[in-house]
């Protein structure tokens, strides 16, 4: 209905359901089991270790695979599934399923550790502006793509976030040097399904959701609200 009717909604970050267990509020707790590579078992350790996961085993089959199985807060495993795949170049095999309430975890490690390009300017992008992006990461959207301030363009390659102008022109000039009108080689860009949105976006980002496109932007806009609202270093 929502589709017919042209409706959009903006969806958070998934959330674990939280419960008080004798006045003291618990998160829930998976048991995961991992069968990977053995050239991939230390990234792995390390993913699940910045995700406060705890090894409760590690059997190796002699033959170049190892068994890792770990107790994790359900709140660490969201997002955890695609790049899990990626550590594993897809050869992993990763199963999970519900164990126990227990003690909320301490704030867990950073899961996505690169930031984003965010626009800064409505308008529609251009190709000159796109090519001279990339180099500083990964692009979400191509030519002729309609963004607003605030929409998130592409994920940085550095672990800030960083305020780019996807519309900006190429200066005209009445000097041609040869060969500066050659055509501008793009980088196929990113498309996210609903299910990668959610696993990528932080708290203070949003996945939109139209009929026709699934775009990703920030809660707050504009760049002087988000600095307003970030916490102040005492």
């Amino acid at each position: 209905t929502m589709r017919r009717e042209g409706f959009e909604m903006a969806i958070g970050k998934p959330e674990v359901v939280q419960k008080e267990v004798d006045g003291v509020l618990q998160e829930p707790y998976e048991q995961v089991v991992i069968d990977v590579e053995e050239e991939h078992q230390g990234s792995i350790m390390e993913e699940m270790g910045n995700r406060r996961a705890e090894m409760t085993n590690m059997v190796p089959d002699g033959k170049g695979r190892v068994r890792l199985e770990f107790m994790a807060p359900a709140r660490g495993l969201i997002g955890f599934r695609g790049l899990f795949l990626t550590l594993t170049s897809g050869s992993g095999i990763l199963t999970n399923v519900f164990d126990h309430y227990g003690p909320i975890q301490a704030s867990l490690g950073a899961t996505r550790h690169n930031g984003v390009l965010v626009s800064m300017v409505a308008g529609k992008a251009l190709a000159y502006a796109l090519f001279t992006l990339q180099d500083r990461g990964r692009l979400f959207i191509g030519p002729q793509t309609e963004v607003y301030e605030g929409m998130i363009v592409g994920l940085h390659s550095r672990d800030n976030d960083l305020v780019v102008n996807p519309t900006k022109a190429k200066q005209l000039t009445n000097v041609r040097a040869s060969g500066t009108d050659e055509a501008l080689t793009l980088t196929p860009f990113v498309r996210h399904t609903l299910e990668q949105a959610l696993e990528f976006i932080e708290d203070d980002e949003l996945v939109e959701v139209t009929p026709t496109s699934i775009r990703l932007r920030k809660k707050l806009l504009t760049e002087n609200e988000r600095k307003r609202a970030k916490p102040k270093k005492s």
